[in-house]
């Protein structure tokens, strides 16, 4: 009778540990704005559980494209964004009483890169002038960072050369390879892609050109940020754990844990990659988004005469959470 007693009451332990287990799991809808290798330490933070650790159970969903990403945000859809700093500025400037606040950066650069429909070893950014391009959405960064890139070089985007700038974000590489292009921004894997099946030649990076800038950032709305105060934490905790990993790892071994978000891309064209952004500093190692990024991103959008009006750094970016999961 003590042993049956002693079983029942191991196992009424078990119940109990597995409840509170349950209580302590925090759901979270992560959105992010399109399926990249340029997110790679997201992937790895999946992948590797370092969500889990904090006691996080997160659903991703790819939302491609920055309003439709923004209105999950806004609509509850999801709880956190993975996106563009700037779709927060056109947020707040339509006076959104609960707007989106900025507090873990992941990227640091432009992630696209000039591709060409012909090889040119011989690139200089004089030859855009007369071609057609392909560009990106009006108003998105790929778009904002391409024009600047351009007008720090001297050419006129909208007199110098013919931009087209109507197809879909899903569309535009198939569209650069049927197309009477010469010139396109490409994201990685599909940059190398091209080059491999000789539909396209990189020529030169955005990234490198432009600078350091807050280009890919999580985010969330006011309210839940004040609701789940912890859970932000734990999930910028996460984040960090994964940047780290990633800035201590080769591109082959990042490859094979971020393999099973890019099962239709050979995994030595995901390697290839992800040592392309990760010589360039592409991938943040820290979620700190810092004073100087801003204000450089709110440069290029001025110029791409994309700001809708000044954005205080204060207002609209919270460091909080980055700077004590750095301090652990």
């Amino acid at each position: 009778m003590r042993k049956k007693g002693f079983i029942v009451s191991f196992i009424a332990v078990l119940i109990l540990l597995s409840a509170c287990n349950q209580e302590t799991t925090t759901k979270i809808k992560l959105a992010e704005v399109t399926r990249s290798i340029f997110y790679a330490p997201q992937y790895v933070a999946l992948e590797k559980g370092f969500f889990e650790e904090e006691g996080l159970e997160v659903d991703l969903q790819t939302t491609w494209g920055g309003d439709t990403t923004m209105t999950a945000l806004l609509s509850d859809g999801a709880d956190i964004a993975l996106v563009g700093s700037e779709t927060s500025m056109y947020v707040y400037a339509q006076d959104s009483k609960d707007y989106a606040i900025n507090f873990a950066q992941l990227t640091q650069t432009d992630g696209t890169f000039l591709v060409a429909k012909e090889a040119d070893e011989d690139f200089s950014w004089e030859d855009i002038k007369d071609s057609t391009f392909l560009g990106q959405r009006v108003g998105g960064m790929p778009q904002m960072v391409g024009e600047y890139v351009l007008k720090e070089n001297g050419i006129d985007p909208h007199g110098d050369l013919s931009l087209e700038q109507n197809i879909d974000f899903a569309n535009i590489a198939g569209a650069f390879a049927s197309g009477d292009y010469d010139y396109v921004q490409l994201f990685e894997p599909t940059a190398s892609v091209f080059e491999a099946e000789g539909q396209g030649h990189i020529v030169a990076s955005f990234g490198e050109e432009s600078g350091v800038v807050p280009y890919t950032v999580f985010m969330t709305k006011q309210s839940f940020m004040e609701e789940e105060d912890d859970a932000i934490e734990a999930f910028t905790r996460a984040i960090y754990k994964a940047q780290q990993w990633v800035d201590e790892h080769s591109a082959e071994e990042i490859a094979d844990v971020v393999a099973p978000y890019f099962e239709e891309t050979d995994i030595e064209m995901l390697a290839s990659s992800i040592d392309r952004y990760k010589s360039q500093g592409s991938f943040a190692t820290d979620p700190i988004l810092d004073e100087k990024e801003w204000n450089n991103l709110q440069e290029i959008m001025e110029k791409s005469g994309e700001l809708p009006e000044n954005v205080p750094y204060e207002d609209l970016v919270n460091t909080d959470y980055a700077e004590r999961v750095m301090s652990e």
